[in-house]
């Protein structure tokens, strides 16, 4: 059964689709099939991992919206093991549409159930706002990823995020669990950085990933070549930080199952 994984913050310009889309990438590459849905209507996602634009392809608006099978929309990737769920412009008019729908808020919940068995990890990428689509993520998940940007206006965001993480496991999804706190845009140079970390690890302990996300020029490029980072640059810091994040999250759900002596590299 897949574990469903949102990677969400309301603040935007933290790293969530570099993230959303490496470490679907990584897991992928890990022997772990998965399964990346394109949850914003900007469509970053899809353009990072290789979709250019085009009307025709179908997407979670078809899903959400119009109900259509799976099968018509998933997209295989270049990565092997790794498939996508693209998003398109429609999806802006699919958070309009979904206002007057019945069970609104469980309608991607309800499309991504019968993939569990599809796939050992989800990944979705949520908009930067606490939209319709946003809570269909976050209903639908069984975790949430949380990245943080080390700068200061990061921390005035992390209480707010856990606020309303808290609203929605009281409300509408009361299994939600935090997978993990990630610093992104982590620079070992600056003091502001280490400050953030220093601060956010005394706040949020446990809750942290010990992996960490770099500043790195090359993790920046790669979305412009539509490729993930271990395809665009294997041997950079940024490649590293998201492939043990992988394993992070592959040893925790193996945890979870009580088979955390098994390798996460065995894909086993």
């Amino acid at each position: 059964m897949a574990r469903i994984i949102a990677v969400a913050n309301q603040k935007g310009g933290v790293g969530k689709t570099t993230t959303a889309v490496n470490l679907a990438a990584c897991l992928a590459t890990a022997e772990q099939p998965t399964l990346l849905v394109d949850c914003d209507s900007q469509a970053n996602a899809s353009a990072a991992i290789g979709f250019q634009k085009d009307p025709s392809r179908r997407t979670l608006y078809h899903a959400l919206i119009l109900n259509e099978p799976f099968e018509r929309l998933v997209q295989k990737s270049q990565v092997e093991k790794l498939d996508v769920l693209p998003a398109d412009k429609n999806l802006a008019g699919a958070a309009v549409e979904l206002v007057s729908a019945e069970n609104r808020e469980y309608k991607l919940q309800a499309y991504l159930q019968p993939l569990r068995e599809k796939y050992n990890f989800i990944i979705l990428d949520c908009p930067p706002a606490l939209d319709l689509l946003t809570l269909n993520a976050l209903v639908g998940a069984d975790a949430v990823l949380v990245p943080i940007q080390c700068e200061y206006l990061a921390l005035e965001g992390v209480s707010e995020l856990l606020d309303t993480l808290m609203r929605i496991r009281r409300t509408l999804n009361p299994s939600l669990e935090i997978e993990g706190i990630l610093l992104t845009m982590y620079d070992e140079r600056t003091s502001l950085s280490r400050q953030v970390a220093t601060y956010l690890l005394s706040f949020l302990g446990p809750q942290m990933f010990q992996s960490v996300i770099p500043r790195n020029v090359r993790l920046a490029e790669a979305p412009s070549f539509g490729k993930p980072i271990i395809f665009y640059d294997i041997h950079s810091k940024g490649a590293e930080g998201y492939t043990q994040l992988a394993q992070e999250v592959i040893a925790n759900a193996e945890k979870r199952l009580g088979t955390g002596a098994r390798s996460a590299h065995s894909g086993a």
